[in-house]
């Protein structure tokens, strides 16, 4: 249950404040009033699930070791630990800002803060990716995702559930053939459309490692998806562990000036 403070502030939609009361109004930012979704979600949710994996250095990417590490201070030398870190901008449960395919797109510091707390669309075909690994989530899809669960909320984040966590210990989660070809499912291109033009979607995420599927080569829901604006998140943790429809999504992106994506934290409240 959240704080009593916390959820006054939130349905009045005004200047957030310190635990004394206490604002300088010229230097808060500009906050935007949440939908009634939103505040009754933060003032009954009771589990908080994990949505990120933790990001080892073998964790599967399309550019070799996900991170390198060089050890700069210790405690026993310097009083302190300390490293250094380099990595690919998107390895591990990461974002894909705007400018990740497209020249002029916002850069991952520049996404909206307000569309990173949203509702959250799960969408199961996990029977349908087992059977086919190139598999993409289609309009079919959808269509019967809202003929059980109602229209896809607005504002809301869309989630592809195929179940390839379960193979993240394993080959099969790159699942490259004898050609070099990667094989796992994906966001169909004319789904894009759909969420762009029929319904107010903020995110696509997928728990793999693209929202088009590995064997693409024109990646036709990345050039049509992000050069709309939005976002997507990839190699997402735990959907299992979520209701299709009821969960809210809270997206920690990073906030690295001018870059394309990068590795954060996802949490659902439910």
């Amino acid at each position: 249950m959240c704080h009593a403070h916390i959820i006054d502030r939130i349905r009045g939609g005004g200047l957030p404040l310190d635990l004394a009361g206490k604002v300088d109004p010229a230097k808060a930012p500009v906050w935007k009033k949440p939908s009634e979704q939103q505040v009754r979600l933060l003032e009954s949710f009771s589990r908080v699930v994990d949505l990120t994996h933790t990001l080892t250095k073998d964790f599967p990417s399309f550019f070799g070791p996900a991170f390198e590490t060089e050890t700069t201070h210790t405690y026993e030398k310097d009083g302190f630990n300390l490293n250094t870190i380099k990595y690919y901008e998107h390895v591990g449960t990461h974002f894909d800002a705007p400018i990740h395919y497209s020249r002029d797109g916002n850069t991952i510091d520049e996404i909206p803060v307000e569309q990173l707390v949203c509702p959250l669309a799960i969408i199961d075909v996990r029977v349908k990716a087992e059977q086919d690994p190139d598999y993409c989530l289609s309009l079919d899809d959808i269509a019967a995702f809202e003929k059980d669960y109602g229209k896809i909320p607005d504002g809301a984040c869309v989630a592809m559930f195929s179940g390839w966590e379960s193979h993240l210990d394993s080959k099969r989660f790159r699942n490259e053939d004898e050609a070099g070809v990667l094989h796992f499912p994906g966001f169909h291109g004319d789904v894009a459309d759909f969420l762009i033009e029929e319904r107010d979607v903020y995110g696509a995420a997928v728990d793999t490692m693209s929202i088009d599927k590995g064997s693409s080569t024109e990646f036709p829901f990345h050039y049509r998806w992000l050069t709309s604006g939005r976002y997507g998140i990839e190699n997402v943790a735990n959907l299992g562990a979520l209701p299709p429809v009821g969960a809210m999504l809270v997206a920690g992106a990073p906030k690295f000036q001018g870059c394309t994506g990068g590795p954060g934290r996802l949490i659902a409240l439910v």
